[in-house]
């Protein structure tokens, strides 16, 4: 016999499916999904699809059409919004609805939120349930990008290299194509499509001359380009590097320390580059000031593509959220091939970073191995 408990789990678990559908196009909004039921049946379901176009619930509500939602129930894998953005508060399109009952997977945890829209709700006589367990679980990992940035201000960092089965990600000469395998660089794409920021050193820029796009052999296309930036102390990225004769059409940010010459950071800016001054005594700490402005200017996630000097940085400063490692079916040797991660690390194993979760599974020739380090 089904109970309530099962079609409440049934319909909140579609809702956090559906809300998949939005990755790479609506930060730095978060991933929402939504279904009415009005008994054991769903009636109408919505995700938010872009930023700017209608939350889920009010996707939801518009696919239910004429149908009557008195008495209807809404499941929603994040606490409805209850405030003016670029649309309206979707409690006001709840209420208007006359839907009796909301069960949430998540809370928000943005300042103009925290239990706000569900206070509205119980106030004007709405039943609310804000579940736990599992789907709650899996609710707040959808939107680990969002719940970090509305926490702390900074972009949520997604640390992603490929290495040969003896941990090296370039030979003692610097090669370094290609460790990974197609399909594994595919993949990476596809997490570049996904994230606000792409972030390499300028070491990666120099020996590399990228262009950090994010180019997509499947469909669906990438709906939009992630911002280019490059960490580069003393501004040395040449003006007729590929991602400085793209500025104008793909943003690009050029990270300097206080000792970057005028003229440097002067001449990218004239070749439309945003440059953004880092500061600090040491490289944890202008790695954390980057990401203040950055967070500052609306990026909530990037995807850290390195070099090893700057990964072990970013680790260093204690800014690595997540870690996706492609290792390959090839063994290097040498003792000055190059490390995934430098840095100044610990001293001691006690001291290591521990992930919360290891997955593993096969990317073509190639292991992806993907650690949380962090929960928000």
């Amino acid at each position: 016999m089904t109970t309530h408990a099962d079609t409440d789990r049934r319909h909140l678990a579609r809702a956090i499916e559906i809300a998949e559908q939005g990755r790479g196009l609506v930060s730095p909004n978060p991933l929402v999904g939504a279904v009415i039921a009005n008994g054991e049946g769903p009636i109408g379901e919505g995700f938010h699809r872009e930023l700017g176009a209608p939350h889920a619930e009010v996707e939801a509500i518009r696919a239910a059409g004429d149908r009557d939602l008195a008495g209807a129930t809404l499941y929603v894998s994040l606490e409805p919004c209850c405030h003016q953005g670029l649309t309206p508060p979707c409690t006001d399109a709840i209420r208007e609805a006359g839907i009796a009952r909301v069960v949430v997977a998540s809370d928000d945890p943005s300042e103009h939120a925290s239990g706000r829209g569900l206070g509205i709700l119980r106030d004007d006589g709405v039943e609310v349930v804000l579940v736990d367990g599992d789907l709650a679980g899996r609710a707040r990992l959808l939107n680990q990008p969002f719940r970090k940035h509305a926490r702390t201000g900074r972009p949520w960092v997604l640390f992603k290299s490929a290495m040969t089965l003896d941990g090296k990600v370039a030979t003692q000469s610097g090669d370094s194509k290609w460790i990974s395998g197609e399909s594994s660089r595919e993949r990476a794409h596809h997490w570049r499509a996904e994230c606000d920021a792409v972030v390499v050193g300028i070491g990666t820029a120099l020996a590399d001359d990228p262009l950090l796009t994010a180019r997509l052999e499947t469909p669906p296309p990438a709906a939009r380009q992630p911002r280019r930036v490059v960490f580069d102390s003393l501004g040395r990225l040449p003006l007729d590097a590929q991602l400085v004769r793209d500025a104008r059409r793909i943003p690009l940010t050029v990270v300097v320390s206080r000792a970057a010459p005028r003229a440097a950071t002067d001449a990218l800016e004239a070749h439309g580059v945003d440059v953004i001054v880092a500061t600090g005594e040491n490289e944890p700490a202008r790695v954390c000031s980057a990401l203040d402005q950055l967070g500052s200017a609306g990026i909530g996630s990037v995807l850290l593509e390195g070099g090893p000097h700057l990964a072990g940085a970013f680790l260093d400063a204690g800014e690595v959220d997540e870690v996706r490692l492609f290792l390959a079916p090839l063994i290097l040797g040498g003792r000055t091939a190059r490390d995934p991660l430098e840095g100044e690390g610990v001293e001691q194993i006690a001291d290591a970073v521990r992930a919360l979760t290891l997955d593993c599974e096969r990317v073509g020739e190639d292991l992806l191995i993907s650690a949380r380090v962090k929960e928000w």
